[in-house]
């Protein structure tokens, strides 16, 4: 598990939970339209979308397809249980991604756009520092 803690947009995040969710069968529309959001149930691995104005588009297989304005928060939990993130807006359509993400999400998440190359370097920098430290303390 990877502590995430870094900016993000609100159109990254939503292609992330996208790429990790659904987009082997959710409608192109729904995949180009930036106002559609995919929603899960509690007992799949909650997704929730917190928004001023939300409206129910479809169901298809475990997902919900909503269309949301003025997205104020959103809540990922995988399936697995090992990645738990949140996107909370800062301002407009940018915000902040924190949480614990599994390796398989940090794909998704770099091809998405929330992890940036800097992102990653920053943490496997930090990692090698700390495995060093490591190796002369014991």
């Amino acid at each position: 598990m990877v502590t995430i803690d870094t900016p993000a947009s609100l159109e990254s995040f939503r292609r992330f939970i996208i790429s990790s969710t659904c987009k082997s069968y959710a409608p192109r529309s729904y995949l180009e339209d930036f106002e559609v959001f995919a929603e899960r149930d509690d007992s799949l691995g909650a997704i929730y979308v917190e928004a001023a104005d939300k409206v129910t588009l479809k169901k298809i297989r475990d997902i919900t397809f909503v269309n949301a304005r003025d997205v104020l928060g959103i809540i990922y939990n995988s399936k697995s249980g090992n990645t738990a993130l949140k996107w909370r807006q800062i301002r407009r359509n940018n915000g902040k991604v924190t949480g614990e993400a599994s390796a398989n999400s940090l794909t998704n998440l770099s091809e998405s756009g929330v992890l940036t190359l800097d992102w990653v370097e920053s943490y496997l920098k930090k990692k090698s520092e700390e495995a060093k430290t490591t190796e002369t303390t014991s």
